[in-house]
């Protein structure tokens, strides 16, 4: 009969369940750093992180493009897209700006009385139709941060907006922003429920 040397076992299990203990350790270790490498984007250039935009109307609005070519790919905001078109606004919104845009969604569209948006799309109606949608452009950049309560905004139209805040809901002429801060290249825009109309 064979007799082992229990002492000599007993500190070769202890070292293997060390060994294995340290090789977990560093697997999860390595683990963990390759998810938050996946989660957190780091500009190479500047070292800081880089947002990677914000989702409108099932599309990502990323700071790389201009304002009008983000809110082409917004599902919410084709009828504000076809009244730029139709004002011949597209190439002002892509220029260098910046430009503080408050966007009308569909819906918000849709609560104009009937007929209203129809009207404004035809030809002989463009001066209005462009004295509608400036009056939703303001020059600069203005992020949610920068609107404050009672603060008035004069517009590209030559009127003003009025900002209204209560906490972090922000009103714009009445119209509530709904989706705040989608930076662009040239500048940022803010999310509408309602259309804003100027007198005219």
């Amino acid at each position: 009969m064979k007799h082992y040397n229990t002492k000599a076992i007993y500190l070769i299990m202890k070292k293997s369940i060390v060994f294995f203990a340290l090789a977990g350790v560093s697997f999860f270790a390595i683990d963990a750093s390759a998810q938050t490498t996946s989660k957190t984007k780091m500009d190479k250039t500047t070292g800081m992180e880089k947002k990677e935009g914000v989702l409108v109307g099932g599309a990502m609005m990323v700071p790389s493009k201009n304002i009008v070519t983000n809110a082409l790919g917004s599902s919410d905001h084709t009828t504000l897209v076809a009244a730029v078109k139709a004002a011949g606004l597209v190439e002002t919104l892509m220029g260098p700006g910046p430009f503080t845009v408050f966007a009308p969604t569909n819906a918000a569209f849709e609560k104009l009385p009937a007929g209203t948006v129809e009207s404004l799309l035809l030809p002989e109606n463009k001066a209005k139709l462009t004295s509608v949608l400036t009056y939703h452009v303001v020059p600069g950049r203005l992020q949610a941060k920068d609107l404050k309560n009672g603060q008035k905004l004069k517009t590209v139209n030559g009127a003003t907006l009025t900002v209204t805040r209560k906490g972090n809901m922000v009103m714009i002429d009445g119209a509530t922003v709904s989706i705040a801060d989608v930076i662009s290249s040239n500048g940022v825009t803010h999310v509408i429920d309602a259309v804003v109309l100027p007198t005219m």
